[in-house]
């Protein structure tokens, strides 16, 4: 990667992340979403330590794909009615540097607080500390995984009426797999087996969206635009 294609990423990067820091109440909308939903579960379903403990890899992962969730429509729709996308189109930088720089920082104000914030939670689950290292681990390869599928989503649906449903419709599907693999990895190591088969197909997951995602979103955009 050459010297003007990397400024342009950090450049875009830098610039999503000021921009999510003057609406400090969307960035944290999903994660109160997030503590609420996790929350809940143990003041409803009781206090029994193995019941919380085989629920918690499954709540975890839901409570922190939904979150994610929240903030997907964002992802493009300011700069798509203030005309920016429209320019970002003509850039002299490639449009596929900045829907990359887009979903990077959409991870670091989304996917990377769940993740941080996540073992904390799982205390409430009685869940072993080896178990929270591999959810710990499980969220930082699976959460951009979600940015980079639901950049997709985001640009399928821009400007469409109702496009929160649309979306949802598209990338829950899709969502699943990471979903299955995330909360698998978890549960193996609680039950006192190994998640290396699991991480290793988030891992999969990761390096096929990283090359597919950001291609299929610029499609995506072009259209949009046509």
């Amino acid at each position: 990667m050459n010297y003007g294609v990397l400024d342009g990423l950090q450049s875009v990067i830098a610039r999503d992340l000021r921009l999510s820091m003057r609406r400090r109440g969307d960035v944290l909308n999903h994660l109160v979403f997030f503590v609420i939903v996790v929350t809940l579960f143990p003041l409803g379903v009781g206090a029994e330590p193995n019941l919380l403990r085989a629920m918690a890899p499954g709540i975890l992962w839901v409570a922190a794909l939904l979150a994610a969730m929240l903030s997907l429509q964002r992802l493009f729709a300011a700069d798509y009615a203030d005309g920016t996308l429209e320019q970002m189109l003509i850039s002299a930088h490639p449009l596929g540097v900045i829907v990359v720089g887009k979903m990077v920082a959409h991870w670091m104000v989304s996917g990377l607080p769940l993740t941080l914030l996540a073992p904390v939670l799982g205390l409430q689950f009685d869940l072993p500390q080896q178990a929270l290292v591999t959810l710990v681990l499980s969220l930082l390869i699976g959460t951009p995984v979600l940015s980079l599928i639901g950049g997709v989503g985001a640009a399928l649906t821009l400007g469409v009426r109702g496009g929160g449903v649309l979306l949802a419709l598209l990338v829950l599907p899709l969502f699943v797999p990471v979903l299955i693999f995330g909360a698998g990895a978890v549960a193996e190591v609680a039950g006192g087996m190994s998640a290396a088969p699991h991480l290793s197909l988030l891992g999969a997951l990761l390096a096929i969206s990283c090359v597919v995602a950001p291609w299929a979103t610029c499609a995506a955009l072009r259209v949009a635009y046509d």
